[in-house]
């Protein structure tokens, strides 16, 4: 090994390097991550984009019960925040489906507040909005002067499949679109959509879609965290050196392009923008609403959350990128308990941009 190749970050420079030895992550977050078993490379790939569908399902419908238990646990010791009241509504979307939508408000407020239109993470294929760690995130929102919505969508597999895009999409901005019809019951002011990993990529792409259909009026402020979007996770392209250098760090590429698979079903939707943002251009991207990307240091999706950002400012728009050091695929948004100041900044930044526009 080359003096050049060992100061080459993460596996780029120690293909051995894993997230438990990484001198760059938290050791809080690795902590947490070790007593899980979840610091190493873990076993290899088994629902890749060589499985068959009928694969990739059986694969989700295994898997998102574990991953729904282990992000239960991180949360299970916390205490709701006083102030708080949450409601459902149940609408009916653009599909005639039903759609949940989880309303989580301050108990006193003074005037209309912003809203915050939350849409969570799980690749697009699985988990749900009333997961716990879901239920936290609205609390710790409205907990700062904000009305937090969460829209529980079709996925593409598991309990709530097997739907695949462009169906979860349709309820993200049938979602949206009955929130900003509502905006003087539900006391809402602005709306600022947000969302984690494949919320990321459904916050950017209801914006994308937004603009195509005539109603980005609605949309006051775009807040993408750690977004899942360039689609291409079976081939990684050497331009998103990320998805190198921090590849089995909590997040498998072979893994990714399994779950990628089983929304787009492996088709020619997988360069279309609103299904992987990263490929939207020029033209979508011109005269959208003010953004912020927000990503994690050693999460292999990195730097195609910063190639979008770098995609908004060319094409003019006010965009802002943060980058959340030490840490793995939205482990600010996951060890609140390990790391409180931590999942407390991001928190806090969501809740600035969403008072500033």
């Amino acid at each position: 090994m080359t003096a050049a190749e060992v100061h080459r970050p993460g596996r780029l420079g120690d293909p051995d390097m894993t997230l438990g030895t990484d001198p760059r992550a938290d050791p809080r977050m690795v902590a947490v991550l070790a007593a899980m078993g979840l610091d190493g490379h873990g076993e290899p790939a088994t629902a890749t984009a060589d499985s068959s569908m009928e694969e990739l399902y059986a694969w989700v419908d295994e898997a998102e019960p574990g991953f729904e238990m282990l992000f239960d646990a991180l949360f299970a010791d916390l205490t709701p925040p006083d102030g708080v009241v949450a409601s459902t509504e149940v609408i009916s979307g653009v599909d005639d489906n039903d759609i949940t939508l989880f309303i989580h408000r301050p108990a006193e407020a003074d005037g209309p507040l912003p809203c915050v239109y939350h849409i969570h993470g799980g690749g697009m294929v699985l988990l749900s909005a009333a997961g716990m760690s879901y239920v936290a995130w609205r609390n710790e929102l409205a907990s700062r002067g904000l009305v937090a919505v969460g829209v529980e969508f079709r996925n593409g597999g598991g309990k709530l499949g097997n739907h695949p895009f462009p169906a979860g999409l349709n309820d993200c901005t049938s979602g949206l679109q009955w929130v900003a019809a509502n905006k003087s019951d539900l006391g809402v002011s602005t709306i600022t959509v947000s969302g984690e990993s494949g919320g990321g990529n459904l916050t950017l792409a209801t914006t994308l879609k937004a603009k195509r259909e005539g109603y980005l009026d609605i949309i006051d402020g775009v807040f993408a965290q750690c977004p899942y979007i360039c689609g291409a996770y079976a081939d990684p392209p050497a331009d998103l050196p990320s998805l190198h250098e921090n590849n089995q760090y909590f997040l498998d590429c072979e893994n990714m392009g399994g779950i990628a698979k089983a929304y787009d079903l492996g088709g020619p939707d997988r360069t279309n923008p609103l299904a992987w943002p990263l490929h939207a251009t020029a033209d979508d991207l011109a005269g959208l609403p003010p953004h912020v990307i927000s990503v994690n240091e050693l999460d292999p999706l990195r730097d195609e959350g910063l190639a979008y950002y770098h995609k908004l400012l060319a094409a003019g728009n006010s965009a802002q990128a943060r980058t959340v050091n030490g840490t793995c695929h939205a482990g600010d948004v996951i060890f609140r308990t390990a790391m409180p100041e931590v999942y407390g900044a991001t928190a806090a930044a969501l809740r600035d941009f969403a008072y500033s526009v």
